[in-house]
């Protein structure tokens, strides 16, 4: 299967998903997750992908930066 028709199947995957979808861990794992691993990249791997990043921009809240 070639890359244009992994992204149509996530396509799908997502409409149908879409609407039992709640949260921001629940969007990463059934949206954002299987995205990357679609472009070739392993989730699971912190040399390949990070999970969160703070910004330049970010607040600083009761010593925190707010991510």
């Amino acid at each position: 299967m070639g890359f244009t028709e992994e992204i149509a199947k996530l396509s799908d995957q997502v409409r149908k998903r879409a609407d039992q979808v709640v949260g921001e861990e629940a969007t990463k794992m059934a949206l954002i997750v299987p995205f990357i691993n679609t472009l070739g990249y392993d989730c699971y791997d912190p040399s390949e992908v990070r999970p969160e990043y703070v910004a330049d921009f970010a607040i600083k809240k009761l010593g925190n930066l707010k991510r």
